[in-house]
């Protein structure tokens, strides 16, 4: 799950009147621009107020102007932060004070096209190595459209007024948030026009952020330490007794992580450790706990859907024996997803957190471990795997079926492996699948995710091969799993075979095989029906097309009261789940349903479907 709570390009360039080619535009951008007035200047620092997002404060950056090097930094009382730059490799500091590299998904592309507009490369006669084309497709009487591809950038789109010659918007497609950028208000200072007003929009005017220029001044070029990532050692972390570890018990449901965690001194609630995810609580949990919340910054996740997420304060996290203070939470309606597991969720463990310790997750033996980095060995920790980060997503590379790629290392998966809607176009692998069905297989952030759902190839992940686990070949059109900027998704029906241990300081991952027999493993719903939580047992979501669901008669909209008899608000939608998937085929399963006021019965003939 990412939190869109601050967009980056903040970028102050222009564009052309009226002209037929590329050269023309951006010949008369850069005179509207200022010209040769940019001759012999070497960095810009410039300096916003910010208004959006529920949310108020100031925002900046300088960045250089021979190759676009920067650092941004926002303040927004309720959450700070910043991300930077060197040319080569990008960075950031997360709300809760550390600093991650941030060279996975699309998160360097978008650095070097940041840099790339920063600096006005477009206006050099090679172009700045980049691909610059017109799109008269999307000119109108007002403005032209250019397409540009900075070299090991991520394309965007370009709009110049024909009047003003100066730029008047761009557009660019951010992981699942489509990105717009209107520029205003501009200003002479120095010779050089500066946008003195830019809004950035995902298409919901509820989320848009204004930032109005406060100061603007040209300063010499910073040392290239300026632009690298800081040196910054957090203490706000301990485990008590001087103890170098401490280590708890989970439950696995729905193949999620769920262990206690003291927030404040008050609990114990309720959470999922997730590393797909940040550190959350929900709303409720705040209110009780007396914390302010602030902001409605869009968040966004599986399913093409969003929610409203706000940030406030935890003085204190307790888990097992080790501590975190002082640490900004994002607020985020959780405990909405409560009848989609049939766990009433309170709060999500998160990036912050893996980010302080290094964190074991043995599926095997039930247990989180949360060891103080400064004494952890690694000898004993299993393969290691480089890890790199899109955000606060950590993500490994991996091979299916020998196609190399870009994988999302996720606990808060209830899948095995998802392979995206991109990923399953780009190599056909829709028309190479085997026996299998299609329907609703996820759920998320935003609402149900769907797939095509097989018996799959094999999985390699360095010198670890698994070979058949269920595979969901993402059809989603929205969401996390229908971006392009990843492979897939390894969830916990891979990393439940491991003891994985996450050494998010020096960037790995180990795996290491659990002993033993392994439960409901490579396991797949034999009914064919999504059911989530209702007040009065359980409700079909979705129901698989010539699936057993479906040929019994079960329609979306029922409401289960009974199975085999017993009531069911009376049974854990989790069991119930496990159940289907686990009982074998040929298994006669019997549902009281509620339909339009009146109760009929329902068997359901449990089918191997992949």
């Amino acid at each position: 799950m990412r939190l869109s709570f601050f967009l980056l390009s903040t970028v102050c360039f222009a564009t052309s009147a009226y002209a037929a080619s590329v050269d023309d535009i951006l010949a008369a951008n850069r005179i509207a621009m200022g010209g040769e007035a940019w001759s012999g200047k070497a960095a810009l620092k410039l300096d916003y107020t910010y208004v959006g997002q529920g949310l108020k404060g100031t925002t900046g950056t300088t960045f250089t102007l021979s190759d676009g090097r920067f650092v941004d930094t926002f303040d927004l009382v309720a959450v700070s932060g910043a991300n930077g730059f060197d040319g080569v490799q990008g960075w950031s500091k997360d709300p809760s004070g550390t600093i991650t590299p941030q060279n996975g998904g699309e998160t360097l592309p978008l650095s070097f096209s940041e840099a790339y507009q920063d600096a006005n490369l477009w206006w050099r006669t090679d172009r700045g190595g980049a691909q610059v084309e017109a799109d008269p497709a999307k000119s109108d009487a007002t403005l032209d459209a250019i397409l540009v591809t900075p070299k090991n950038g991520k394309v965007f789109e370009a709009w110049f007024d024909r009047k003003s010659h100066l730029l008047a918007r761009t557009f660019q497609q951010q992981g699942s948030s489509p990105v717009t950028s209107t520029y205003s208000d501009y200003r002479l200072v120095d010779g050089v026009m500066i946008a003195g007003k830019i809004v950035q929009s995902t298409g919901n005017a509820k989320y848009d952020q204004t930032t109005t220029l406060v100061e603007a001044k040209f300063v010499a070029r910073p040392d290239d330490a300026f632009f690298e990532a800081p040196k910054i050692t957090v203490a706000d972390f301990s485990i008590s007794g001087e103890a170098h570890q401490t280590a708890f018990p989970f439950k696995l449901l729905n193949n999620h992580i769920y262990a206690d965690a003291i927030v404040n001194g008050k609990g114990p609630y309720t959470f999922i450790f997730d590393t797909g995810g940040t550190n959350i609580i929900t709303p409720a949990v705040a209110k009780s706990l007396g914390l302010n919340v602030e902001g409605h910054v869009e968040a966004r996740g599986a399913g093409s859907g969003t929610m409203d997420a706000g940030f406030t304060k935890v003085a204190r996290l307790d888990l097992g024996t080790a501590s975190i203070k002082d640490q900004p939470f994002s607020a985020l309606p959780l405990d909405a997803l409560s009848d989609v597991e049939g766990v009433d969720e309170q709060g999500m463990v998160g990036f912050e957190t893996f980010r302080r310790f290094v964190t074991r997750i043995d599926y095997g033996a039930g247990t989180i471990t949360l060891i103080d980095p400064k004494y952890f060995d690694p000898r004993d920790a299993g393969v290691p795997v480089p890890l790199s980060f899109d955000g606060n997503v950590g993500e490994i590379p991996a091979t299916y079926d020998g196609i190399a790629g870009t994988f999302q290392l996720d606990t808060g998966a209830r899948s095995s492996l998802t392979l995206t809607t991109p990923f399953v176009a780009n190599h056909g692998l829709r028309t190479h699948a085997g026996k299998g069905v299609e329907g609703v297989t996820g759920w998320g952030v935003g609402g149900p995710t769907a797939s095509f759902a097989e018996h799959g190839g094999t999985l390699a992940i360095g010198e670890i091969t698994i070979a058949s686990p269920v595979v969901e070949l993402a059809t989603d059109k929205g969401g996390a799993m229908a971006e392009a900027d990843i492979s897939g998704n390894i969830g916990a029906g891979i990393l439940k075979r491991f003891a994985i241990t996450l050494d998010y300081g020096h960037n790995l991952v180990y795996f290491k095989p659990v002993s033993g027999q392994i439960a409901d493993l490579d396991t797949f719903d034999r009914a064919g029906a999504w059911f989530n939580r209702d007040p009065r047992g359980f409700k079909v979501i979705a129901v698989t097309a010539h699936a057993p669901a479906e040929e019994a008669g079960l329609k979306e909209g029922d409401i289960v009261t009974a199975v085999d008899g017993k009531p069911a608000p009376s049974i854990m939608l989790y069991d119930l789940r496990y159940r289907l998937r686990n009982d074998p085929a040929g298994t006669r399963v019997a549902l009281t349903v509620e339909r339009a006021g009146q109760a009929r019965e329902i068997d359901v003939v449990l089918r191997d479907l992949i």
